[in-house]
């Protein structure tokens, strides 16, 4: 594993790990853009995997989004575009041509994608898992404001309870009485991962809004490269296989694959089902 820091466009530092064979050329590593509340390391056991997979002369960037690991804080005009100009940034520092993203860094991904369509930054191949997107309204963000709020006043557990009701809407999860989640959230907020978690709440109101509140169609993502490849996990929130189909139909020539036994959490799990079908995918 090779750790560096890359500088950003706006003086900011992003942390990168590189795993595999660090030093392969561009059409032979591949970005891993992670999600909302994780942090580089946490996605080290997949990133390992899935350099293992992907064989001899592969690589798997993998790096700090602001405001966590040890990257920078988000910037007061955080947005989007940051998030835009930081893939650029990695994509330039390893010469990589290939994106995969997780979860809101599946957001990330997609909008990174589709700003870089015919430039030298569009990439060979894309991959999202369980992308984090509004598409046409697939997800009710009202949730948005409230957990902001809890955020802003330090309320934590009951900031915890808004996002998890939020994010899993229509299961048994989202009729939980929020106090009783709350309750709920303040016990389990107790252990390492979930204190990870709490200690990244304020950053994760910034980029779940940047990520949900511009409400996207599909029509917006058309220009992605025909080898885009959407997946979901059978066994995560329906949000995500809604907007996943709803972008498969709009991006020309992509493709749609379910995880069979997947879930929300499979990348950073190193489900090997799914680590098996994204080696595959980059490497055809």
């Amino acid at each position: 594993m090779r750790e560096q820091d890359v500088r950003t466009h706006d003086g900011g530092k992003l942390a990168l790990y590189s795993y595999g064979t660090v030093d392969a050329p561009g059409e032979r590593r591949v970005i891993l853009i992670g999600g909302a509340f994780l942090t580089a390391l946490i996605y080290r056991p997949f990133s390992v995997a899935l350099a293992k997979g992907l064989g001899e002369g592969w690589a798997v960037d993998v790096y700090d989004r602001r405001g966590r690991g040890k990257s920078t804080d988000q910037p007061h005009n955080y947005s989007m575009a940051t998030e835009i100009a930081d893939v650029r940034t990695i994509m330039d520092a390893t010469d990589a041509r290939n994106i995969l993203g997780h979860s809101l860094g599946g957001a990330v991904a997609l909008n990174a994608a589709q700003a870089f369509a015919g430039t030298r930054n569009e990439p060979a191949k894309l991959a999202v898992y369980d992308a984090a997107v509004n598409i046409d309204g697939s997800m009710d963000t009202d949730w948005l404001d409230g957990f902001a709020d809890a955020v802003n006043k330090g309320d934590v557990s009951r900031a915890m309870a808004r996002m998890k009701r939020g994010m899993n809407p229509g299961t048994a999860l989202s009729r939980v009485p929020e106090p009783i989640l709350a309750g709920l959230m303040a016990v389990v907020s107790r252990t390492k991962v979930n204190k990870l978690f709490r200690d990244l709440l304020p950053s994760g109101v910034g980029e779940l809004k940047a990520a949900f509140e511009a409400d996207a169609t599909p029509r917006d993502f058309s220009v992605l490269p025909p080898t885009t490849h959407f997946m979901v996990g059978k066994k995560s929130p329906q949000f995500y296989k809604v907007a996943a189909s709803r972008l498969n139909r709009a991006v020309p020539g992509s493709t749609l694959e379910v995880s069979p036994k997947g879930f929300h959490g499979s990348v950073p799990a190193a489900v090997k089902e799914l680590v098996s079908d994204i080696s595959e995918y980059f490497k055809k």
